[in-house]
Parts: structure tokens; C-alpha cells; sequence
């Protein structure tokens, strides 16, 4: 294929095709502008998505690389310090951080004043000046019913008055912006005052989340299309914006040139590394980087070469290439001689394994249907999913919240073995025979097959033979089933697909964005399997009404023992994230939760290969 043997075409050719799809995403820079930005336009990152993103709305977009680009371009009220571990949130357009009430059930917000939105066409040509009142119109787009916006969840049941709009939406079919809601109470246009209905202590993680980012109005209702969704127009306050969108293939984002400049002033830790970043970083204009390019290339082979002959800046290691640059995690010899340098975490992520409880076939709370997807849990040999697909990348997990979050238990064990000769004696018993095929048909005597949908790609094909060794020992027919990532989101949303590999990467460092992942009533946003199980959704209910501590943990331990009982799903594994940067990448630290690190960066470009073809 021409991507395995040459980048530099694909480079030009994608250049060309940016050019075409320029005018659909309407992005115009002003004739004359006074630039605020410090970043410097010859300055340039280049870098890789793994997978296709899906569109840059960031009330819509829930997958990982589509939020590299909503994180550049707008922003939140608060974000994380590049370079504390733990994270630690502080603010972004906001003042401070939040004033709390002591019943934790009204948070006080004051924005920095002087912001402005990147001078799109929308604004008419003139200055558009982000207010706290564009905060409160973002926050409703995620309760309208039309928008049908998968992280309702992030306020659902929280904010005073907010779900009876949206009940009222829902009976007459149009939502209200204008309407007020109680628990927005605007104070002036600088100043937000959130009423809760009950203590929430994530509620500054929430607000540093990126589809809690600020959208103006004006561009909404300008660019939506007919479900009222902006995928294709970002506009926002960040210190990026697009210029360039060739689906599936190239992003470019530029400098937004009325950011206004933030000044590289953390804190480092005693490591030698963190140490160097902050010799070459302190006291230096952020954005340093003018233009960031990003390309889609999906397979392992075309990425490697792509870095190895200096084409990409900054580049993800998975799967199958971990071997070419490590050697028991450490960066191998020779790349260490060229001065690349790695940055390695255990993300904060679960990839965990479940079956459809809303499907016919692996769904239901029935003692036999309970039996079927147990007996599958107690047969698949997480370890060797881990050493086959991610090539020992991974670390398995017991317990649904993943180290370095808080609520992660180091010691908690699973009640479920692994056990292939049990799994098959516990099908016997309860009626799932075989045939004289050798495979297993249900307890009603028809054909018994379940359907393990992957992406289409390497890893995929991977996932797909190690669970197919799975199904093989206990006489079960599997279906193997691929999908590109953006189809397979829509379905897994909608509750189509069967059986999945389910990785989430935290959205915010608290056990809470782990476990609402089962909760009942997030079916259709993040509960991906359909699971509702009433025992556990009462329980998730009772969390919410606590901090993290020794109470809260007892309740999670509950939570996971009743997932356990119903097996609607498995824990797997969390994947180690290795990030290779070339030489001239200064500042670079793989942060646990912000995605594009690029704002904190700076590259040399006087170390940059010249292409001489």
C-alpha cells in the first residue's frame, strides 16, 4: 500500500485536499488583526491520530482524538497544571478557583474579564467578548432533547431546574435557551453562582471537562446543522483555531491570534526530567508552537515509518510498536542515542469486556442468561489479551477505577476466576448443550451465537482472534464483526452492538467517571453495554452524595461485587501510554488527563530535517 512506503506523498497530496475542504469549513481570518498571540507561525508540530476523529462539537464529540482538537480551540473555566501529579485543576478562563458554600451545594464563579472569541464571520466582523452567560447557554445545549447530546450525564439530576427544562423540551418539542434556570443564577456578565440540588464534590472536574467548554451563540446558529449539532465549525476562546479539515486524514489548527497569552510558570517536581522542562520552559509566551498538523494514519507500519524517517513530531506508541522502540520499558539504545525522548504512564483508563443486556441473546437478569456471560468471563485470560493484542503494554485490572484515579484499590480481587473447565461445567448445568458439532446451542435448543465487533484495524483483528480462542473453548460460535471507529461509536451508543472491547480514558481523576459508567439511567451515553441493574443504580445514587473517603470506597466495593454477581461485563486491563518525541520537542510531558499538551510546548525549529524531495 503507498502509506506503507512513503509518508512524504501522503503529506503533499492531503496538503492539496486541505486546500478543497478549507471553504466548507468557513473559517476566515480577518483582513487586518492586532496579534495578541505569542505563538511563532514558523514553528510547527506535527503529530498522529490512531484513529479518525468524528467532529469537533464539543456538547456531541465523545472520543479521545476529536477531543485533542476541542480542547485547542475552546475552553473551559477550568483546566489542569501541565506538570502536577496528581492532577490538579486550576483555573482556566475563570478568576480562581470556585467559592463553595459549606453545605457544597452552591459554587460562586468569577471569569477573567477582556477573553474574546477567535473573529469568526459570525460576530459581523466585530470583537466578540466571552461572558459567563455563554457558559450557561453551553451548558443548556446539553439537556436539549434535539441535540440529544451524549454527556447530559455531566449535570443530569445536579443543577436546580435544568432537568425540568428539559422535561418541558421534550413535551413540546422546542427547547427554551432563553428561558432562566434556576440553579444559573448570572450576577453580572462576569460572575456565575451554581445552585445545586445536592453537594457535588466533582464539580470542578466537571467544569474543567471539554464539553463543558464555552460556545458562542451566534456561531450555533449560524453553522448547526439539522439536528443542531456544529461538528464542522469550531469557534472558540483557545489558543487555536482550524484552518484546515480533510475528514479522516489531516487537521491543521493555527494560532487563534486573539488568545491572549498565558506565561509558562509551573511548578516542578524533583525528577530530573520535570526538572529540564522547567530550565527550558520558565518564563517563556505560551503558545510557543504557530501551527499544529495533524494526520490520521491507522496503521502501525505507516506511523513508524512516518516518525523513523522524521516526519511526525510527536507520536503514540501502541500494540505491536512498543517492541520496535522498548526494551522493558525503557527506550531502546539507539533511539536514546538520537536524543528522542519517551514519556510512559499507565493511563488513567479501563478497557473492560461487556455483553448487551439489552440484546436477546446475551441480555436479561435470568439465572441461565447470568450463567452464560459468567461462564465467558471465567473462560477469557485477560493476560493473555494484554501479552497477544497490546504486546504486554497493559496492566490488568480487577476493580472498574484504574491506578491513579482516586478510589483505585490495589488489592481488590475479582470473586470470578479464571477457569475455562468451570466455565464449562457451569454451561452444562444450566442447559446450554452441545450439538454434534462440538458447539453449544441455547437452553430453548436454538444455534447459540454471539457476535465480538472490533475496529478495523490491526489491534482489532487481534481482539477478534484471542476472543474467538475464548468462545472455542467452551463450545460457543463467535462472529467476528469490524467496524471503523466512528460507526462503531454510533452503535455502541444506540445499543446495537453485542459484545465489545470497551476502553474509557478519565475524563476527570475520580473514581465517579469510572463507575457512572454502569449506571443504569447513562444508557445511550456512557453505559455502554445497557446495564441496568437496580441494586447497583441505587448504590451509584448513594455515591454521589458523598467525597471521596473510606465511606464512598465501601460503596464502589459494593458496586463492583454487584457487577460481579450479574457479569454484564468483565474488568480488563488499562494500557500503558508511551509517547515518543523527536529531539526538537521541548517541554513534552504525557499529562494523565488533558489530551493536547501542545499549549505547554515549544519546538526547536532549527533542528527540524529538511525535505529535499
Amino acid at each position: 500500500m503507498p502509506l506503507l512506503t512513503s509518508f512524504r506523498p501522503l503529506l503533499r497530496v492531503t496538503a492539496r485536499l486541505a486546500g478543497v475542504a478549507l471553504a466548507a469549513v468557513a473559517l476566515l481570518a480577518p483582513a487586518s488583526t492586532q496579534a495578541v498571540n505569542p505563538a511563532d507561525p514558523s514553528k510547527v508540530l506535527r503529530y498522529i491520530f490512531i484513529a479518525a476523529e468524528t467532529g469537533f462539537d464539543p456538547a456531541i464529540a465523545r472520543d479521545l482524538y476529536s477531543a485533542h482538537v476541542v480542547q485547542s480551540v475552546f475552553e473551559t473555566l477550568f483546566t489542569y497544571d501541565y506538570m502536577a501529579r496528581p492532577a490538579a485543576i486550576v483555573p482556566q478562563t475563570a478568576e480562581a478557583l470556585p467559592e463553595v458554600s459549606p453545605d457544597g451545594k452552591t459554587y460562586t464563579i468569577r471569569l477573567k474579564k477582556g477573553i474574546t472569541f477567535y473573529p469568526d464571520p459570525a460576530f459581523n466582523g466585530k470583537k466578540r467578548e466571552l461572558t459567563m452567560a455563554d457558559y450557561v447557554y453551553s451548558y443548556k445545549r446539553l439537556f436539549d432533547p434535539k441535540l440529544a447530546s451524549p454527556h447530559t450525564w455531566l449535570f443530569e439530576g445536579k443543577i436546580k431546574g435544568l432537568d425540568a427544562m428539559a422535561a418541558e423540551a421534550k413535551k413540546s418539542g422546542k427547547f427554551d435557551y432563553d428561558a432562566k434556570v434556576e440553579g444559573f443564577e448570572l450576577l453580572d456578565k462576569y460572575t456565575l453562582r451554581i445552585h445545586l440540588t445536592q453537594p457535588d464534590f466533582n464539580l470542578g472536574m466537571i467544569l474543567a471537562h471539554e464539553p463543558t467548554s464555552a460556545m458562542a451563540r451566534e456561531v450555533v446558529e449560524k453553522y448547526r446543522d439539522g439536528f443542531g449539532q456544529v461538528m464542522a465549525n469550531p469557534v472558540g476562546t483557545g489558543a487555536y483555531h482550524l484552518t484546515q479539515w480533510v475528514r479522516g486524514s489531516k487537521i491543521v489548527l493555527e494560532a487563534n491570534p486573539e488568545f491572549r497569552g498565558l506565561v509558562w510558570d509551573f511548578k516542578a517536581g524533583t525528577d530530573p526530567d520535570d526538572q529540564a522542562i522547567m530550565a527550558s520552559m520558565k518564563g517563556k509566551k505560551l503558545p510557543q508552537i504557530g501551527r499544529i498538523e495533524i494526520y490520521v494514519i491507522v496503521e502501525d507500519q505507516a506511523r513508524w515509518l512516518a516518525f523513523q524517517d522524521d516526519q511526525i513530531d510527536l507520536f503514540q506508541l501502541e500494540g505491536a510498536l512498543a517492541q520496535k522502540a522498548l526494551e522493558h520499558g525503557k527506550l531502546r539504545p539507539e533511539l536514546a542515542a538520537k536524543g528522542v525522548h519517551l514519556s510512559r504512564i499507565v493511563d488513567p483508563e479501563l478497557s473492560y469486556y461487556y455483553w448487551n443486556m439489552k440484546d436477546p441473546v446475551t441480555g436479561g437478569l435470568t439465572k441461565e442468561k447470568i450463567a452464560l456471560r459468567r461462564a465467558i468471563s471465567m473462560a477469557h485470560n485477560v493476560q493473555e489479551d494484554i501479552d497477544i493484542v497490546w504486546k504486554g503494554e497493559a496492566v490488568a485490572l480487577d476493580y472498574p477505577i484504574p491506578p491513579g484515579v482516586v478510589g483505585y484499590d490495589p488489592d481488590f480481587k475479582s470473586s470470578i476466576p479464571y477457569d475455562r473447565a468451570a466455565a464449562n461445567l457451569l454451561l452444562d448445568k444450566f442447559g446450554y448443550k452441545k450439538g454434534k458439532d462440538g458447539f453449544r446451542m441455547t437452553p430453548d435448543g436454538k444455534p447459540l451465537t454471539i457476535t465480538y465487533t472490533a475496529r478495523a484495524e490491526a489491534s482489532g483483528q487481534e481482539q477478534l482472534e484471542v476472543w474467538r480462542k475464548t468462545y472455542n473453548a467452551i463450545g460457543i460460535r463467535m462472529k467476528g464483526d469490524r467496524k471503523v471507529f466512528a460507526e462503531l461509536l454510533k452503535a455502541e451508543k444506540n445499543c446495537q452492538l453485542e459484545s465489545r472491547t470497551s476502553p474509557w480514558v478519565a475524563d476527570y481523576p475520580d473514581g465517579d467517571n469510572f463507575m457512572q459508567l454502569f449506571y443504569g439511567p447513562n444508557t445511550g451515553q456512557n453505559n455502554n453495554g445497557c446495564v441496568q441493574i437496580p441494586e447497583y443504580d441505587k448504590l451509584y445514587a448513594q455515591s454521589q452524595m458523598l467525597p471521596a473517603g473510606p465511606e464512598r470506597d465501601v460503596l464502589y466495593h459494593k458496586m463492583t461485587r454487584i457487577m460481579e454477581i450479574y457479569s454484564a461485563q468483565k474488568m480488563g486491563y488499562a494500557r500503558y501510554r508511551n509517547m515518543l518525541a523527536q529531539p526538537r520537542v521541548i517541554g513534552y510531558k504525557k499529562h494523565p488527563i488533558l489530551h493536547a499538551e501542545w499549549l505547554y510546548l515549544d519546538i526547536d525549529k532549527s533542528a527540524r530535517k529538511v525535505d529535499s524531495k
